[in-house]
């Protein structure tokens, strides 16, 4: 990679290119090296500069955003951060985009919203996505199979915390849970209106019932919770643990944090166990030694399998963690560590 991070700029609109484009260029780590208007001329674009990361509108002509994603993360792999609407359709697209292998998603001015407001932080995306590991689809291996006689400990809070690439790692840990799992409390950077769609898309393909939190729903075990991305951070309480959603200032330069949630979790005086994913900056890393410290059992994810090692190095540098793994052996470890009681041994009688 070159010393400033070059990008190439994919949209059908002239003046969203422009904004993107004026966006990207007040950093000055950053160098905008060429635009398309769609993937014909992104993919020449691509031959000819070979820049470090693109930026990629979900909805254009000759072929849409996710079809030329797959092409990319089968033919090319590289990182791409989606540039989508803030409809439920563009969600929906952009959690397909997420788990195709896209680095992060950013969403595009509505509303009267300036554009100084809505790619505030799209240079430090797009400067994550240049450090990201990008691997071709089908590389990340499947969840190792739980093995049998887990029994869920009905007492105990898991929290998890991820950010940059969460996505996907989230998919993979979720889809080792069966239906019974203990209750869980997730926080996943996301922009406003996409959370709600990732966790429909979760409830799909999972075995427990996954749901965007809302105000007071009471946590139980075989339910997954959500965090609601940019609106409120998720905190769980009282003696029938609820969630909560407070509206307050941002935490580590995010709403929702992870931080806020773990601490909320410590509060309840009750078993808890923490795990970390893949993700950009520290948020959660403080949370995760407060919630060890407390008595937790928490886990990470490793540095090879991180799409960026950035929440689960800070936590693991400070003592935080007390099992480093890769993506594909956590939901195992997870259970493991939420069981009320050892599991039978293989071929037990």
């Amino acid at each position: 990679m070159s010393e400033k991070v070059t990008v190439l700029v994919v949209d059908d609109s002239p003046t969203m290119r422009g904004l993107l484009s004026a966006a990207l260029r007040r950093d000055p780590e950053i160098e905008v090296v060429g635009s398309a208007a769609d993937p014909l001329e992104a993919r020449e674009a691509i031959k000819r500069l070979n820049p470090d990361v693109i930026t990629l509108d979900v909805e254009m002509p000759n072929m849409n955003g996710l079809e030329f994603l797959e092409k990319i993360m089968r033919l090319r792999p590289m990182p791409v951060v989606m540039v989508s609407t803030l409809t439920q359709k563009g969600a929906e697209t952009t959690v397909s985009a997420l788990e195709m292998g896209a680095v992060d998603a950013i969403g595009k001015p509505m509303d009267g919203t300036p554009a100084s407001v809505a790619f505030a932080d799209l240079a430090t995306k797009v400067k994550a996505a240049a450090r990201a590991r990008v691997r071709a689809r089908g590389d990340v291996p499947a969840s190792t199979p739980a093995p049998g006689g887990y029994r869920p400990d009905p007492n105990l809070i898991l929290a998890i915390g991820a950010s940059t690439g969460g996505v996907e790692a989230l998919l993979t840990v979720l889809q080792g849970f069966p239906a019974d799992c203990p209750a869980t409390v997730i926080t996943q950077h996301m922009p406003a209106t996409f959370t709600r769609s990732f966790a429909a898309r979760l409830d799909k393909v999972c075995a427990p019932t996954v749901a965007e939190a809302e105000e007071g729903a009471p946590v139980m075990p075989g339910h997954i919770y959500i965090a609601p991305g940019g609106e409120a951070h998720l905190e769980v309480a009282g003696a029938s643990p609820r969630c909560r959603l407070v509206r307050t200032e941002t935490v580590n330069g995010h709403r929702p944090s992870v931080d806020v949630l773990f601490n909320s979790v410590i509060r309840l005086r009750r078993p808890m166990a923490g795990v970390i994913l893949t993700g950009m900056g520290k948020d959660g890393a403080k949370g995760l030694l407060a919630m060890r410290e407390a008595g937790a059992r928490t886990l990470g994810q490793d540095e090879a399998s991180s799409v960026v090692y950035g929440m689960p190095r800070a936590a693991f540098e400070m003592g935080a963690v007390e099992r480093q793994l890769p993506l594909h052996r956590l939901s195992s470890a997870i259970l493991d560590a939420c069981a009320a009681s050892p599991r039978a041994a293989p071929n037990a009688a």
